[in-house]
């Protein structure tokens, strides 16, 4: 929690080391902004110093003055009045430092953090090629906290027991309290507080040795799920004979977990994990965003993409991103920084000691589920991995180990055998049976990473291959829940990010995500969309524009329907064709598999020409296959069939030939138009059509238009995309855009863009604690403009 904290993240001065340039900047901040596209990684790495001046209050004697870096890429040093005092060597967890010692009392100090944002740094994850851009900057808060002597340095509650009696449950729950030092005659009090008030005092505690150990059974409270995340505010504080001296607030969550080769369990109740890999990278500012984007990006995943767990591949991630994963109950898989280089010895120690840093930071947050200690992808290294494997069991003995590999047969120290299952291709099976993969089946195990750089994916890609994109994922998904003994999977990944010059597309994007770079969803993401129960919430997306000259020789192939719904029911030209059911989907382990448009006939062939019932199911069945694999391609029954047709029923080619062209084809006819129905107790609740592009709109969606600060600047994400009247998305618009914004704010990149696969975005960035209203004008070529206006607090 907050309490207390005096942030720095203003009245920074900017500029490469050793340089005479300098730049008024804000937290959090990044070396460079970088083009969307088309970059050299060098740009961002630069030795750089963050400059600012420092008072330092009379009041301040005699405590701890505490600075907290939450994130400098990748070595820092902290200056004070030229004295290098502290520095740390990992770009992806926090440090502190007490600057009690250094400072001038009553005067200006001057605050120094000096950043090297290199990629030749000999520590996690460097050292070799790294599939993602590593960025720089001081691109996290920093902040101050004022403490006394013998202040409370840590407090970490483990859940040990969950009993369920009817209703109420009987939660049995240790607390470690640890000071900076020994305080001397001290007493603690804790109290939880939820949503209603103090809802628990708890028994007052003597410390002894700089640190204390308290066993509660707690009775009244609700632990927290996924789908409950009940969290509490557990107040911490330190007295010396009636007089409080210092209080620390935990905001915790009660809950148990459990690994085995059964799966993963929450609270005894099992639990399947879908989940989706994240980066921290934005487009233009790399990590460099702030906590309203942070927790976006949890909700996107949580409310958009409908996954109920991450990874945060392959590092720790901002603490604002863990909070709103707490607050939605979005299980976290988050691991040491690396990626498949292992180092010397010192890079190995770094390694250990950011496993030590990450569990002691992320700890308290109940939505981390799974601690990562080994390298990702890396080979095996037993002494270290022994190593980072009991450093994370000593400091937090409630959570299961694992570590990523793409390696099977791997030494497993962890509890858990985490396998990148990049098997499937499109026509093998969706993975690998764990007993091919894992060296112990009563350990847990779960899928990593899947499909990622098997099949990269634009927005802007032809349409068959959108649809496989999706598909691929499907089948992964539907495969891993068909098996008892895995407990999930992590798809890769979110979003499309920048990366180097050895991988992505030789722009500098990996397009491996279910989202573009400005999280726009391709068509795998409704995949992922409507696996979720619908509540008020349906999705209804149709994998084709229904467009013949899209695909080779015009043949249509497979049309599919992601849904939630109860039912789905098809027209053609206004003439009912048929209702599918959930089950009809070919993907029977799915919670909602994707369903097969695999009938635009219906009984119009048996209306519309009087012929009977078994004859019209014949021609319909040929035609249908000729739509799908061509005249020259025809699996054998429907050889079969045809000549059935032919010889029972004395049809001719013309006459097949002009059946086709009627009622399936349409080549050179009429335009044909589409509705889909989702059915949902009995009504229709959501309707697409395809009918013919006459105009482009725009949509334009902000992420919110209040935009406040609070310790920092506010970013509001703006999403684009080009849509039909109708509301289909247009993935082969690429018209020009201008961005005009009046206001007390600010473009986060250029003011002239281009769309993507018909979709793309900008950021608005706050300047100040100013109040008033500001507006984003978009115009187009062949749009009509388009206007979000945003008040500012």
């Amino acid at each position: 929690m907050e309490k207390g904290r005096i942030y720095l993240n203003d009245d920074w001065v900017f500029g490469e080391t050793g340089s005479a340039s300098t730049e008024q900047v804000r937290l959090p901040h990044t070396t460079v902004i970088t083009p969307f596209h088309y970059f050299d990684e060098d740009i961002y790495q630069k030795d750089a110093t963050y400059e600012r001046k420092l008072f330092a209050e009379e009041t301040w004697k005699e405590k701890h003055v505490l600075l907290t870096v939450e994130g400098a890429a990748h070595q820092s040093q902290v200056f004070l009045n030229g004295q290098c005092i502290a520095s740390h060597n990992c770009g992806y967890t926090a440090y502190s430092v007490d600057l009690a010692p250094y400072l001038t009392w009553g005067q200006e100090n001057v605050l120094q953090i000096r950043v090297n944002s290199s990629e030749k740094l000999n520590q996690p994850p460097f050292g070799n090629v790294i599939d993602y851009m590593t960025y720089g900057g001081l691109y996290r808060e920093v902040y101050l906290e004022i403490k006394p002597q013998g202040y409370i340095n840590d407090v970490f509650v483990m859940t040990e027991k969950i009993e369920r009696m009817g209703k109420i449950a009987k939660i049995t729950w240790k607390c470690q309290i640890a000071f900076e030092e020994n305080p001397g005659e001290t007493h603690i009090k804790q109290f939880l507080v939820d949503d209603h008030g103090i809802h628990t005092i708890l028994t007052p505690l003597k410390e002894e040795n700089g640190q204390c150990s308290i066993s509660y059974e707690t009775k009244g409270i609700h632990p927290w799920h996924p789908n409950k995340p009940v969290l509490y505010e557990l107040h911490t504080q330190a007295y010396r004979g009636e007089k409080l001296v210092d209080e620390r607030v935990d905001r915790v969550g009660f809950r148990v977990i459990a690994f085995n080769k059964e799966g993963v369990f929450i609270n005894e109740e099992k639990v399947k994990l879908r989940g989706l890999n994240r980066h921290q990278s934005f487009p233009y500012v790399g990590y460099a965003m702030p906590e309203s984007m942070q927790k976006r990006d949890a909700e996107i995943l949580k409310w958009e993409l409908k996954v109920n767990a991450v990874r945060t591949s392959h590092y720790p991630q901002s603490h604002h991103f863990l909070d709103r994963c707490d607050e939605l109950g979005l299980l976290v898989f988050t691991e040491i920084p690396g990626w498949q280089h292992m180092g010397d010895e010192e890079w190995k120690q770094q390694a250990v000691k950011n496993t030590e840093d990450m569990v002691l930071q992320y700890r308290n947050h109940p939505s981390i589920f799974l601690w990562g200690v080994r390298i990702n992808e890396s080979s095996d290294e037993d002494i270290l991995y022994t190593e980072t494997n009991k450093v994370a069991h000593v400091l937090d003995s409630t959570r299961p180990t694992s570590g990523v590999r793409f390696i099977q047969k791997s030494h497993l120290l962890e509890d858990v055998y985490a396998y990148n299952d990049f098997s499937h291709d499109g026509a093998t099976a969706g993975c690998l049976h764990p007993k091919k993969v894992t060296t112990d089946m009563q350990k847990g195990y779960l899928i990593s990473e899947f499909n990622g750089h098997m099949f990269p994916t634009k927005a802007f890609d032809c349409e068959d291959h959108r649809v496989e994109h999706m598909l691929r994922h499907a089948r992964v998904v539907d495969a891993y829940y068909a098996q008892e003994g895995i407990a999930g999977g992590f798809g890769w990944c979110m979003f499309d990010y920048n990366t180097h010059k050895d991988f992505g597309s030789g722009d500098r994007i990996c397009y491996h995500g279910v989202m573009d770079m400005f999280r726009n969803p391709k068509l795998a993401a409704h995949l992922y969309a409507s696996q979720d129960d619908p509540g008020d919430d349906v999705v209804l997306e149709v994998s084709s524009s229904m467009d013949i000259g899209e695909h080779p020789a015009c043949l249509m192939k497979d049309v599919y329907v992601l849904t939630n719904a109860d039912r789905l029911k098809f027209y053609k030209n206004g003439q009912y064709i048929r209702t599918f059911d959930r089950k009809d989907s070919p993907f029977k382990h799915l919670p909602n598999g994707p369903i097969l448009i695999d009938d635009f006939i219906g009984d119009l062939i048996e209306k519309g020409e009087g012929f009977s019932k078994r004859k019209a199911n014949d021609i319909k069945k040929v035609l249908m296959a000729a739509n799908k694999y061509g005249l020259s391609h025809l699996p054998i029954p429907i050889l079969a069939l045809a000549a059935k047709c032919i010889l029972f029923y004395g049809m001719s080619m013309e006459d097949a030939v002009e059946l086709y062209n009627k009622y399936v084809g349409n080549w050179g006819g009429e335009v044909t138009t589409y509705r889909f129905e989702a059915i949902k107790d009995g009504k229709v609740v959501r309707t697409v059509e395809r009918t013919p592009v006459k105009a482009v709109q725009l949509e334009v969606t902000a992420s919110h238009t209040h935009l406040l600060e609070r310790d920092t600047y506010d970013v509001a994400a703006i999403r684009i995309r080009a849509i039909s009247e109708s509301g289909m998305q247009l993935p082969y618009y690429q018209g020009p855009l201008k961005l005009e914004l009046t206001g007390d704010v600010e473009l986060i990149g250029p003011d002239i863009i281009t769309l993507a696969g018909g979709m793309g975005g900008t950021y608005i960035k706050t300047k100040g604690d100013t109040t008033g209203e500001a507006v984003l004008r978009i115009t187009g070529q062949q749009t009509a403009p388009v206007e979000i206006r945003f008040t500012l607090n």
